[in-house]
């Protein structure tokens, strides 16, 4: 394999990588030894016909498309590794040349990282924040904690109201018709979730336990469905079950319960109290920390490329897909239920990743211009941390990481120096 690296403008690079014949020949050979069994050719048994043939009758390209996709890969890799380059964005891959007997050439445009040139860093004046814990608070905290302890009990005597959850089945229909993704079976739904389209949820209440219900909405506009969006529809549903949350009284034998640290009703407010002031602190910090960086990024330059902001669009969301599997629902079902399109959500979290990147770049830049400097002590005993979170021995977070994963622990613990330095020289007024 040989590489060629032109930069490009806007942070932007283009590897053209060369591939020798003899091994577009062999992937070739092996795509027509994969794909031979599903062929037929008259005058052969299935899986018989000789390659030749086959390139006869089909033309030579025929197994052209399944040789590049097992070359690019292995390649591309290669070429990632050799050019030297810190490469933050997915490949966008053209084939430039492709054919049998003559090296196999292709491009892949990539993203390259930005450098933050810094203005003011140090001596940032943000506002104080107040961390004051009011009475207010701590009974709200303490209702938290009555409903996390709150108990679900099934509900007969009444109709359906605000915070009730309803187990129903239904079934969407649009002009008459049935629509695909429209119809569920027990599924519970909790009254003011928002978890249906607009409407869906207030026009259930009201409805008893066994009660048929037919409930009329308007899909939105934007509706991720073209066919749906903007129509009115009905869903008839079937309340099966009606359930509430009762919430215990707050009393000693509550706190017995909940607390470790308290008998007393008036010694929990006191333990809540703490809790929340320290929790408070801690959130003023993280907002001062957050305030100084906003203006060192206002003061930056920095040229992001458009497809790093991208790729990370796309983790961010296959992130966010992952956390709804792990609850039991498909993104899909989340997309149905919510009118919102994948590219909706791509764009509703494209502000929160370039913070994300800007804030990286600039904390980044500070710890250069600081010399700030990580010891092996630090990362191993970040490296404990990890293990107890993960109850994982330090050799076994060592072999997990990889050498890649050690150096970026390392140089996360050296952004994180950076952000406590141009905190604690910032000026609260």
């Amino acid at each position: 394999m040989s590489l060629q690296v032109e930069k490009l403008e806007n942070n932007m690079a283009r590897l053209t990588i060369e591939v020798a014949a003899e091994e577009l020949e062999k992937a070739i050979e092996s795509a027509y030894q994969k794909n031979k069994g599903k062929i037929s050719l008259p005058g052969f048994r299935k899986g018989k016909a000789p390659r030749r043939m086959l390139e006869q009758m089909y033309g030579k390209e025929i197994f052209y498309e399944d040789a590049a996709n097992e070359l690019i890969p292995d390649a591309y890799e290669a070429a990632y590794d050799e050019c030297g380059e810190e490469i933050v964005s997915s490949p966008k891959i053209d084939v430039v040349q492709l054919e049998a007997g003559k090296p196999f050439i292709f491009t892949a445009e990539v993203a390259l990282k930005p450098e933050a040139v810094l203005g003011q860093y140090k001596g940032i004046k943000v506002d104080k924040v107040d961390a004051e814990v009011t009475e207010e608070e701590i009974t709200a905290e303490i209702d938290r904690e009555r409903e996390k302890n709150s108990r679900t009990v099934d509900v007969t005597d009444r109709a359906i109201r605000e915070g009730d959850i309803a187990t129903i089945d239904f079934e969407g229909f649009v002009d008459g018709e049935a629509f695909e993704g429209g119809k569920g079976s027990d599924y519970p739904l909790t009254i003011g979730s928002h978890t249906f389209i607009p409407g869906f949820e207030e026009e259930l209440i009201g409805a008893e336990a066994g009660q048929e219900k037919e409930v009329n909405v308007t899909f939105p506009e934007d509706y991720q469905a073209a066919e749906l969006a903007g129509k009115p529809a009905v869903f008839k549903c079937v309340v099966k079950r009606l359930q509430e949350k009762q919430l215990p009284e707050l009393d000693d034998d509550f706190v017995g319960e909940v607390s470790e640290e308290s008998d007393t009703v008036e010694e929990y407010r006191t333990e809540i109290r703490n809790k929340l002031a320290d929790r408070k602190t801690a959130e003023a910090k993280n907002a001062k920390e957050e305030s100084v960086i906003d203006a060192i990024i206002a003061n930056a330059q920095m040229e992001i490329p458009e497809p790093m902001i991208e790729t990370q669009q796309r983790q961010m969301v296959q992130e966010y897909a992952q956390r709804m599997q792990s609850q039991g629902i498909s993104i899909e079902q989340y997309m149905q239920f919510t009118g919102m399109t994948r590219e909706m959500l791509l764009e509703q979290v494209k502000p929160q990743v370039l913070k994300r990147i800007q804030s990286r770049l600039v904390l980044e830049a500070v710890a250069e211009a600081e010399n700030i400097e990580v010891t092996e002590e630090e990362v191993n005993e970040e490296l404990k941390k990890m293990g107890e979170a993960y109850q994982m021995e330090i050799d076994k977070v060592e072999e997990f990481l990889g050498e890649n994963g050690r150096t970026q622990v390392k140089e996360d613990i050296r952004v994180r120096k950076a952000a406590e330095l141009v905190v604690e020289n910032a000026v609260e007024e």
